[in-house]
Formats: structure tokens, C-alpha cells, sequence
């Protein structure tokens, strides 16, 4: 990869960063009532995703370009984690200080926060996981019997490969389990929002289940046949579940409130589907040629494209429905998550198609 490619592709994840950061606290100290207090903090802490990408494309493109060092292997992920935690913490302050619990603007977003650092933490992973992404394409440059493939020394151990793989699937159990509190309590606007909104989050982590076992598995050398069907489609299960559901949000009869879950929905399905485009690159190029790998990178810019062609109709519907501020908002900081990931998946092709 040219170094200068390299620089485009660290600070596309960054300058997304400094978009959400920079509206949502605009967002945030604009006016102090219910929508913004909502959407405020929401759009910042998107930057929490975005700089946990930025940490992904730093640990693969260094070792793709030979620059990786024992720092970079500690440094990155510790940042991710560490961005991921305060996430967290900060959404449970918020929640937990709530005036009115299931009532409050602050119950709204910090249940949403908090599900953004269950995101990140996901992220986190996946930078964690690709700390040795160098043996993927060497794993896959030699095709080897079924039943004679051993992982390579420089891999993870057991251990810590199972604890990979476990740390996605516990944070989307944290999430789901959650969503279906407030659902099943969804006596108000409020926790009717949080229900649906954080099972989305839940959905797009457990689309990261699939890429970080994905990673995991083939820097092992234990990425098996069936892998190649399995974890796609579970990321397109997770995208098509949280799509559907948004539509059937909006073609719902119901009151004003439905709006907001059903357009973020919407949004949230379309990143599950730009972390598709990660997860069926790996499975694609796995020890054959897969000619349009470099179309690819081409979905996450077209999910980032419709992200942010929805938010402006939903900027203009809300001229007249304040019911959909938010939803607008917050589909802007979605449209940049998903040209963040853009940056990811052209690094994944660089780096996979090398090992043809």
C-alpha cells in the first residue's frame, strides 16, 4: 500500500470523528430542550465509533506497511477500549441521573450512549483482533487440507482467541438485554424509543460477532468452508432484521414517537450493512481470487450516500414535525459511521488481495 493511501485512509475515520464531535456538541449546547438534549449527545458519542475505526485502520496499515511495533500493539487497543469504557460510563451517569426514569431526555440518550460504547467495545475488538492481521493473508496464500491445518506460532493462543471471539457476543447480550427490558416496560415514549433503538445497537453488535470471529478464525487458520456462509449471513440477517424493522416503524399507524426508532432503524440497518461488506470481503477472498474485491469498498459508500440522502428529507420533514429532530441528527452521524467504514473495508481489500 502507498504511504500516502495509508495517511487517506487513518484520517477518513478521524475527519468523521471530528464531524459528529463537532455537530453533535454544536447539537448539544444549542438550545437546551427535549430534542436536542436527545440528539446532542448521541451525535458526539458517535465520534467514540469512529475513533475505535481510526484505532482498525491504524493496526492494519501499519503492519501492511511495515511501521507496525510492539507500542502499536498495546497502544491501539488500549485506546479503543478506553474510549469504549468512558462511552459507557458516561451513558450510564446519564441514564442512572435521569429526573424522571423512562420519562426524561436523559433517559433517551444516555441508554443510547451507553449502547454506543457497547458498539465501540465491539470495535475495540476487531482493532484488538487484527494486531496480528499480517497472518491472514499469509494463511490464506497456500490452500491446505481440511484436516491438517494447525494454527501458526505468532497466532493468538487458545485462550485468548475463545476470549476474543466471547467479548462481541457478551456486549451484544449486554445490549439485547437491555432493549428488551424497556420494551417489555414500554409504558412511555421514552422507553418505547430505548427498546427499539438499542435492539438496533444490539443487532450491529452482533454483526461485529461475525467480523471478529471472522478475523479471529482466519489468523488462526481455522476459517473453515461453512464460515464463508455463516457469519455473512448473520450480519445480513442482523442488516435486514433492523431494516425491516424501521420500515414497519414508519408504516405504522401509530403515534408521533414511532418516527424517530423507525428512520434510525433505518439508519442502523445500513451500517450492519456496510459491516457486511467487511465480512464477505474476508469470506471471498479466503484462499481463491474474487475479481470484484475492489468493488467491495463501493457498499459502505453507497450505505453512507443513502444515510445522508434520508437525513436530508428528514431534516426538511422536520420544518414541520419536530417528532423527527432527532432522527434527522442522528442519521447524519450514522452516514458518517458507515464512510468510516469505507476506510476499513479498502484497507481489508489491500491488505487481502496481497496474499493472492
Amino acid at each position: 500500500m502507498n504511504y500516502w493511501v495509508s495517511v487517506i485512509f487513518r484520517a477518513i475515520p478521524l475527519a468523521m470523528m471530528a464531524v459528529c464531535l463537532g455537530y453533535g456538541v454544536d447539537i448539544w449546547t444549542t438550545t437546551a430542550d427535549a430534542s436536542h438534549s436527545v440528539a446532542g449527545p448521541i451525535v458526539t458519542f458517535l465520534a467514540s465509533i469512529c475513533l475505535c475505526l481510526y484505532c482498525t485502520a491504524a493496526t492494519i496499515i501499519r503492519q501492511l506497511i511495515g511501521r507496525f511495533t510492539a507500542a502499536d500493539r498495546v497502544l491501539f487497543p488500549v485506546l479503543g477500549y478506553s474510549v469504549a469504557v468512558g462511552t459507557a460510563a458516561f451513558g450510564i451517569s446519564l441514564f442512572l441521573g435521569a429526573s424522571s426514569a423512562g420519562e426524561s431526555p436523559d433517559y433517551v440518550a444516555g441508554h443510547v450512549v451507553f449502547g454506543l460504547g457497547l458498539i465501540s467495545g465491539c470495535v475495540a475488538t476487531v482493532a484488538t483482533a487484527s494486531t496480528k492481521f499480517s497472518l491472514i493473508p499469509q494463511n490464506s496464500r497456500l490452500p491446505k487440507p481440511e484436516g491438517d491445518r494447525e494454527p501458526p506460532d505468532s497466532a493468538f493462543s487458545p485462550t485468548t482467541a475463545l476470549v476474543l471471539c466471547l467479548i462481541p457476543v457478551f456486549l451484544a447480550i449486554v445490549a439485547w438485554a437491555f432493549a428488551i427490558t424497556n420494551l417489555a416496560l414500554g409504558t412511555t415514549p421514552a422507553r418505547f424509543t430505548v427498546g427499539h433503538v438499542v435492539a438496533g445497537l444490539a443487532l450491529i453488535c452482533t454483526a461485529l460477532i461475525g467480523l471478529v470471529v471472522s478475523i479471529v478464525r482466519q489468523i488462526q487458520d481455522t476459517y473453515r468452508p461453512r464460515a464463508r456462509v455463516t457469519w455473512p449471513w448473520l450480519v445480513i440477517a442482523a442488516g435486514t432484521i433492523a431494516f425491516v424493522w424501521g420500515i414497519v416503524l414508519l408504516a405504522w399507524n401509530g403515534p408521533d414517537y414511532y418516527q424517530t426508532p423507525g428512520f434510525v432503524m433505518v439508519g442502523l440497518g445500513l451500517v450492519c450493512f456496510s459491516i457486511l461488506s467487511k465480512v464477505g470481503l474476508l469470506a471471498l477472498v479466503w484462499r481463491r481470487t474474487f475479481d470484484l474485491a475492489n468493488r467491495v469498498p463501493l457498499v459502505p459508500v453507497v450505505t453512507a450516500l443513502t444515510c445522508l440522502f434520508l437525513a436530508a428529507f428528514v431534516f426538511q420533514a422536520a420544518v414541520d414535525d419536530e417528532s423527527v429532530f432527532v432522527a434527522a441528527r442522528v442519521l447524519v452521524g450514522l452516514g458518517a459511521i458507515c464512510f468510516s467504514l469505507y476506510s476499513i473495508v479498502s484497507i481489508l481489500e489491500s491488505g487481502t488481495s496481497s496474499g493472492d
